[in-house]
């Protein structure tokens, strides 16, 4: 039975004063963000930004759009973090899929630690080479776009890409930094604080369009609860877990019985998070995108049109292909994360089973099944938190921040970050009771 984790043992936040090392995590942290945060200000060379603002503003429907958010705004204002860390988790992504298909891969992830660390370098090329693709096809964007670019050329080219390039790869080594010497993992938090640092003026369009008549007071009321509802049941079901009881048998150590241990395997409702929704809305984006970036509104090949408005956002066939992707990629992506052989294995090598459950294929089965069903569940809550937001978007045009994978990023990294901010205060506490102990023995 699923059960849900979101009650925990309290704590002094006395404490929080008296932790240093939580302080100098967290102000790090901020530090890194705000200098993230100031980069999305920082806009290209050669670029005229009254013409670009006018381009976007008709092209921002399309993946355009969905990057911008993850960007928080830099690819809209062509600074140099427009990119932002998304070549990375493409990289991130391509990585796991094909160390789960090349053996060599796949025995480097089982060598540990020397093995990730190679895994991790091979990421970071193929981030170079994904950013590089992508800086030079958006400087090719941008030299079509008319008036957009005041000296197009060779050299702005050049400049753009390394521009780009050097942006991912600087926000790459900073969310690393972050995860490393912060709190929280880093490359999702620069993601979190551009949606973040957007929100407010989501909110306050969708205010100046009720302001205007163009949404009434009862439909602006109405998201705003929907809102606070999507996040409190995305809440619910992130903080929810499906335990497995694990019992390990009593074992002979000198002269004693040991009575056996007790344990839980814990598993989420929703394994893969938020990478298939992140995955189907841009593979679904990609024809108005491929329209856009060509600067032929309107025109084009017919087959490229007649996808494009049946591909349209709110669109009966747009909903019903992009829920496919979504569960297909839940599955595929629980898959990759969790490998329910290997989990019997190590259970059967430190003898531990379920009980009423023989260890070997048959706890590999049982899991696979438990799993099956979860997955079940995750891929139904992501589709419907990702479906409802799309036919508002579609029918109120509200922003792409107040959609269902913006709140659902938002939600989970927030979970994240505190329940690691939590354990650091945990271990505080801990440390102190030791040193109070050590004290007092040696009186």
């Amino acid at each position: 039975m699923a059960t849900n984790s979101g009650t925990q043992a309290g704590f002094d936040l006395s404490a929080f004063a008296k932790a240093d090392d939580l302080k100098k995590r967290l102000l790090f942290t901020i530090g890194a963000l705000v200098i993230y945060r100031l980069g999305t200000f920082i806009p290209l060379p050669g670029i005229d930004p009254v013409a670009l603002a006018d381009v976007f503003s008709r092209q921002s429907s399309g993946i355009l759009g969905m990057f911008d958010m993850f960007s928080g705004g830099a690819l809209g204002r062509m600074t140099i973090f427009a990119l932002n860390i998304m070549p990375y988790i493409t990289a991130s992504i391509i990585m796991q899929l094909m160390t789960a298909i090349i053996p060599t891969l796949e025995q480097l992830k089982k060598d540990g630690e020397s093995g990730r660390k190679t895994i991790n370098q091979y990421t970071r090329y193929l981030t170079v080479l994904l950013a590089s693709v992508q800086g030079y096809g958006i400087a090719m964007a941008l030299e079509s776009s008319t008036g957009v670019v005041v000296d197009p050329g060779f050299f702005f080219r050049i400049t753009a890409v390394v521009t780009l390039v050097g942006g991912t790869l600087f926000l790459m080594w900073l969310g690393e930094q972050v995860t490393s010497r912060g709190v929280g993992n880093g490359i999702s938090l620069i993601i979190f604080a551009g949606i973040i640092a957007e929100i407010p003026s989501a909110l306050i369009g969708m205010l100046e369009l009720g302001r205007t008549g163009a949404l009434s007071g009862l439909v602006i009321v109405g998201i705003l609860i929907l809102v606070v509802a999507v996040i409190a049941f995305i809440v619910f079901i992130e903080r929810s877990l499906r335990k497995i009881l694990i019992q390990y048998p009593k074992r002979q150590q000198g002269g004693k019985m040991l009575g056996g241990q007790a344990q839980h395997l814990p598993l989420k409702l929703n394994v893969a998070g938020v990478i298939p929704p992140i995955f189907a809305s841009s593979l679904l984006l990609m024809p108005v995108s491929i329209i856009n970036l060509s600067g032929s509104q309107g025109s084009g090949p017919d087959w490229l049109l007649t996808l494009n408005s049946l591909l349209g956002r709110g669109q009966p066939l747009y909903l019903a292909i992009y829920v496919s992707m979504i569960v297909f990629f839940a599955f595929f992506y629980t898959a990759i994360v969790f490998n329910p052989e290997d989990t019997a294995e190590n259970l059967r090598r430190n003898g531990g089973y379920i009980p009423g459950i023989r260890p070997g294929k048959p706890t590999a089965d049982y899991l696979d099944f438990i799993l099956t069903r979860l997955t079940v569940i995750g891929a139904a809550y992501l589709a419907a938190v990702c479906i409802l937001p799309e036919i508002l978007i579609s029918q109120y045009s509200i922003p792409f921040y107040l959609g269902g994978t913006s709140l659902l990023i938002v939600v989970t990294v927030s979970l994240d970050t505190v329940s690691q901010i939590q354990s650091h205060l945990l271990a505080h506490q801990y440390e102190g009771l030791i040193k109070k102990a050590q004290i007092k023995g040696r009186r």
